[in-house]
């Protein structure tokens, strides 16, 4: 049973949760807010609240957000998964890459759990340290460096990643030194390191 630090509803802190979620909330969100499950239900068919997938929904009346996917898969992770590989690289707006699929690194220890994975989230598993983050609105996602690494050391298309390598320099937001992963990844193709 879930547990509220309230004494009844507040829709005022559910709304505050869900404004800095693109308008998404969880169930354990909505607990603390007051909220249990049952009054979660009379909000779905009231036409308040919707149910996006299993423990997260959204406010009916929130302004849609173009990243809103990213945001759910953040939530599904119980917010300690962060936004990576491909789709960080695609948020940091380096390479031509269209990630079809929202990466989403969640922490080593994770890899022995058993869960379902929401379709359109690829998993990854590694511990992503603090200095290694960045903010892409509500959602955390590797940083530009953090994020060359993850794409080197995944095998990614060796043109794009030469592209992103370049474009991060050319931006100053990587130093020449700290690209050994990646040279490293791109040493066999010939002609293509950054």
């Amino acid at each position: 049973m879930l547990r509220s630090d309230t004494s009844g509803p507040d829709w005022n802190r559910l709304f505050e949760i869900a404004s800095g979620q693109a308008g998404y909330f969880t169930t354990q969100q909505a607990a603390d807010a007051g909220y249990s499950t049952h009054l979660l239900r009379k909000h779905i068919h009231a036409g308040r609240v919707t149910r996006s997938r299993r423990g997260i929904y959204r406010l009916v009346h929130f302004p849609p957000s173009e990243h809103e996917e990213l945001v759910t898969a953040w939530l599904w992770s119980e917010q300690v998964g962060v936004i990576s590989h491909q789709t960080a690289l695609a948020l940091h707006g380096l390479s031509d890459v269209l990630p079809a699929h929202v990466h989403l690194t969640l922490p080593a220890a994770w890899g022995k759990r058993r869960f379902r994975v929401p379709p359109g989230v690829v998993l990854h598993h590694a511990d992503v340290m603090p200095e290694d983050r960045a903010w892409f609105g509500a959602v955390p996602i590797t940083n530009t460096l953090r994020t060359l690494r993850d794409c080197a050391d995944a095998g990614f298309s060796p043109e794009l990643l030469r592209q992103a390598a370049r474009q991060a320099l050319r931006r100053g937001l990587v130093a020449r030194n700290e690209l050994g992963d990646v040279d490293r990844a791109l040493a066999s193709f010939r002609g293509l390191g950054t």
